[in-house]
């Protein structure tokens, strides 16, 4: 019996699918849940517990308060924490959009996603250190974001060999093949960058090379005046791949975000970013729904899905393979965030990037891409610098570099409001921030 230890129980992009993918994969599974919310633990355990019943799966379910009672004789630890929850990413938001900075997830990059490092980085950083002491065998997975700071921090100060996941880049061959009206499993792609804006330097439908039939396609569609999937659909990326030749993952709901320049007043192709076009708001609407909906089932008030133990879209669709593919089953190709130990040549080492890594029980291999394009690099690149940036002034509790990561990053309109504005953050998340 496999044991995965989940640090982070309440999620809920997480928990359901995860637990779905377990009972129908049908190996024995202790699954170990870690939350430091009661009752976002106990909705978890009597959710996981209903669904095992129902799927009539070998799989034990424990609950925890303590990770340090959780994590020793763990095969798997996988960490979906997010520390302030909704209501902590709701201010991250919120007062960046006083100063004019539009976002529709706040998660990763600019002043949302920084703010969210501030008090992410060193949480993780004490959960990295007990999983070294505790689990020191254990393969560790984390999906919390900001993936590359999170990613880059735990990498940097402890010993940590800690991957990050991202169901992004699958989800964007999935939206390439929807375009050209095609399966999925005809597509390969070669992707590199940092998550949330891995870019596409290759995409092949049966082998061959798929561009120019997408170039052909699009150029047909908007000879007819037709937008693909409506108006507008994601026409950054569109615009970018037709310039940078290469297509971005996760289209525009995060790809915008690392181009503030596009939008320094909320405009987004005849919307508002953020508010009518990819409604923040509406994300924290769904979450209190979903939550509330989890909490409603796990008490059995609510019946489970009809169609529960189908296989779904989400963080965790890749998770029970990845956990397969490295106790020696098979060797896969994933797309990973991990250190550029030298897979890519003309970006700096260390930084975590997204890339492909082959996983097998040997471990985690990345595979050598060379040198990718001056414009690819370049966007890159200066995200990588916010970000480290970011990650140093969370380990050190530094406000000068809370505020030099807000200008490099390019989402304040000047360094008064970079300083006004780091300031009210750490106000408004001060019980989350020990030691600043």
């Amino acid at each position: 019996m496999r044991k995965i230890t989940i640090i982070g129980a309440g999620s809920t992009e997480f928990t359901m699918g995860l637990i779905a993918d377990l009972v129908v994969e049908g190996s024995e599974w202790e699954l170990r849940f870690v939350d430091i919310s009661e009752e976002n633990l106990d909705v978890a355990c009597h959710l996981a517990e209903r669904m095992v019943k129902a799927g009539g799966a070998p799989i034990t379910v424990k609950r925890y308060l303590d990770r340090t009672e959780a994590l020793p004789g763990s095969d798997a630890v996988v960490t979906t924490i997010a520390v302030g929850g909704r209501r902590a990413w709701e201010n991250d938001v919120f007062i960046s959009r006083r100063y004019g900075i539009y976002q529709p997830v706040g998660d990763t990059i600019e002043s949302g996603g920084i703010s969210r490092a501030l008090r992410t980085i060193p949480v993780m950083v004490d959960i990295a250190n007990d999983v070294v002491r505790l689990a020191p065998n254990a393969y560790f997975v984390n999906y919390a974001n900001p993936m590359a700071m999170n990613i880059r921090a735990l990498r940097k100060v402890t010993s940590s060999s800690v991957i990050g996941l991202c169901h992004g880049v699958k989800e964007v061959i999935r939206f390439l093949a929807d375009f050209l009206e095609i399966s999925d499993d005809r597509c390969w792609c070669l992707a590199v960058g940092i998550n949330h804006l891995t870019w596409f330097l290759k995409f092949e439908v049966d082998g061959k090379d798929a561009w120019p039939w997408i170039r052909e396609k699009y150029a047909e569609m908007e000879k007819k005046g037709i937008l693909y999937g409506g108006a507008p659909n994601h026409p950054l990326s569109w615009e970018l791949f037709h310039t940078f030749d290469a297509f971005p993952a996760v289209i525009d709901r995060h790809v915008s975000e690392f181009f503030p320049q596009f939008h320094r007043t909320g405009e987004h192709y005849g919307q508002t970013l953020g508010v009518d076009r990819f409604s923040f708001e509406g994300t924290i609407e769904r979450g209190d729904k979903m939550f509330h909906r989890m909490q409603e089932q796990a008490a059995g008030r609510a019946p489970l899905p009809e169609r529960i133990f189908e296989r779904k879209v989400g963080e965790h669709e890749q998770l029970v393979e990845i956990l397969n593919a490295r106790d020696g089953q098979f060797e896969k190709e994933f797309s990973v965030i991990v250190p550029n130990e030298g897979q890519v040549t003309n970006i700096a080492r260390d930084f975590a990037i997204e890339c492909p890594a082959v996983i097998s029980e040997r471990g985690v291999e990345p595979v050598h891409v060379g040198e990718v394009p001056t414009g690819v690099r370049a966007t890159v690149e200066k995200a990588l610098l916010t970000v480290e940036l970011a990650v140093e002034a969370a380990l050190e509790r530094d406000r000068k570099k809370f505020v030099q990561a807000l200008i490099v990053d390019g989402c304040v309109k000047s360094v008064k409001d970079a300083h006004s504005l780091a300031d009210e953050l750490l106000a408004a998340q001060r019980e989350f921030l020990p030691g600043w």
